[in-house]
């Protein structure tokens, strides 16, 4: 199921999306300078403890790293967040808008 899952890609992309670099995030982690990039580097992979300090540093859930649907899981939490301190009517705004956009996008 996972087989053609990049691990390493979808570390670096998260990580790049944080704003921050390998080495300052393996340092964060308690980890040597070049713990992240090994693992972005196909070299090393973390142990599942090592696993679920990345994913709480990035902010995310476990399920969130392995999502092929989801591109931005902080920004969509963020947007969910918000979205429920909004009254029906605004949803519905926001909904139509989203729908646009995918519309406009061809995705849907």
């Amino acid at each position: 199921m996972y087989i053609d899952f990049n691990f390493s890609k979808r570390l670096s992309e998260l990580r790049t999306e944080k704003g921050v670099s390998a080495r300052d995030m393996s340092l964060s982690l308690g980890q040597n300078p070049t713990y992240i990039h090994k693992i972005e580097n196909g070299i090393a992979l973390p142990s599942m403890m090592g696993f679920f300090y990345i994913c709480e540093y990035l902010d995310i859930e476990p399920a969130d790293f392995f999502s092929r649907n989801i591109n931005s899981p902080v920004k969509l939490k963020e947007l969910t967040e918000d979205a429920q301190h909004l009254n029906r009517e605004q949803l519905e705004h926001i909904h139509l808008i989203v729908k646009d956009l995918l519309k406009s996008t061809g995705k849907k």
